[in-house]
């Protein structure tokens, strides 16, 4: 593995850098999640259509840049390190994989480009707000628990008799950017009991029978919703039934868990950061704190767990078989600087005038959306087969713990 990144990528990484510290500062975050779509909407158009985040890991046959998530993992460091509110993770990290890995050529021909070029912006709606258990990072998908089951729970999808296409009735909660995107991105039972199986359909907004409520959420830069369908039009994402949808979304969580790792080590980087410009500011006994040895070992143990994560975040992103774990030591970091950060800056960090307390809801919100930390680390444990043997099928089998 070659971990040197190419001229390209770095410019990625800078010029990001330079364009959040002009544009998203912690009043603009502020002001940013107060808005209804919960980002700015004018510094999306700007981040799609100067620098082309959503269509980073697209082909360009769609419009995208044909880059792979090595790119769009960097990209994700540098909004996490600025804590951005934006819709990228719900649209490009989570709905176009499945989109592309899925969808019909028409399907894929009409919505890959108005992604990829911001006019569009996507959203995961899974029932039960599972998210992690539905993207198989913390649970194996297939067994279909996390999308209710049978003839009741989560949401049914049926024929329509009339036209042949499809009804949704059934609701979603915690769907991430549920309240603003432009097209969901459905999990829903069909087949009732004898032939229950779940897939994808996609539901345009607005539509009759579609209900969409945004939630108070822990973290405002993660704005959810909750979604309410009643017997709503919708279309079958792919040709037909036969699609391997909890395998696209096995897939695209793997990914999706490396570019959350840069992510979340973006944010704690960007804790850490301004922890060492406060202690070496505040001043006690007549000399920055940042002077005291206890202080000084502190931020030691900081970077070195900053760092080991960003480390396996990078490999992830270069190995996406690796993105749970990576995940799982990326969360604790960030967890774990975050609540570092707000001690050191002593009672002004637990005050909203601060920006402290929005890392430590960012890494809270993040481990409960696609955690917790020791149930990823549990499911990556046992598909390697630490507990027992391993199945074909990629589980463990043998010892019980």
């Amino acid at each position: 593995m070659d971990a040197a990144f190419t001229a390209e990528q770095d410019e990625i990484r800078r010029t990001l850098r330079d364009l959040l510290a002009e544009h998203s500062g912690p009043g603009e975050v502020r002001a940013a999640v107060r808005t209804a779509e919960g980002h700015d909407p004018a510094l999306w158009r700007r981040l799609a259509q100067e620098l082309g985040l959503p269509g980073l890991a697209l082909p360009e046959e769609y419009g995208g840049a044909g880059c792979t998530a090595t790119e769009l993992a960097l990209a994700c460091e540098e909004t996490g390190r600025a804590l951005l509110p934006s819709p990228l993770l719900a649209t490009a990290v989570l709905a176009a994989p499945l989109i592309a890995a899925l969808g019909t050529p028409a399907q894929r021909a009409e919505l890959l480009p108005r992604i990829a070029g911001g006019a569009l912006t996507a959203a995961l709606a899974v029932p039960g707000g599972s998210m992690a258990a539905a993207l198989g990072l913390t649970a194996d998908n297939r067994t279909g628990g996390w999308a209710g089951g049978g003839r009741a729970g989560g949401v049914q999808a049926r024929r329509d008799l009339e036209d042949g296409g499809w009804r949704l009735y059934g609701e979603a909660g915690r769907v991430l950017d549920g309240h603003s995107a432009g097209l969901l991105l459905v999990a829903a039972h069909t087949g009732g009991y004898p032939r229950s199986r779940t897939l994808l359909f996609l539901v345009r907004t607005p539509s009759d029978g579609l209900t969409r409520t945004r939630l108070t959420s822990m973290d405002e830069t993660r704005p959810l919703a909750r979604v309410e369908l009643r017997d709503t039009a919708a279309e079958l994402l792919g040709p037909d039934e036969a699609a391997d949808v909890c395998g696209a979304l096995a897939a695209t969580g793997r990914t999706a868990a490396a570019v959350l790792a840069a992510e979340a080590v973006g944010a704690a980087a960007g804790a850490l950061a301004r922890t060492v410009a406060y202690v070496k500011e505040r001043e006690q006994f007549g000399r920055p704190i940042g002077s005291f040895q206890a202080v000084k070992h502190r931020l030691a143990d900081l970077y070195v767990r900053v760092e080991a994560a960003r480390s396996a975040a990078y490999y992830a992103a270069w190995d996406p078989a690796a993105g749970p774990l990576a995940l799982a030591q990326a969360l604790e970091a960030s967890r774990t600087v975050a609540g570092e950060a707000v001690q050191l800056h002593g009672g002004i960090g637990f005050t909203w005038e601060h920006e402290a307390h929005l890392y430590v809801k960012r890494a809270a919100a993040d481990e409960l959306l696609f955690g917790p930390v020791h149930r990823l680390r549990d499911h990556a444990a046992g598909r390697a087969g630490l507990f027992g043997d391993v199945t074909p099928d990629g589980l463990a089998h043998g010892v019980a713990v």
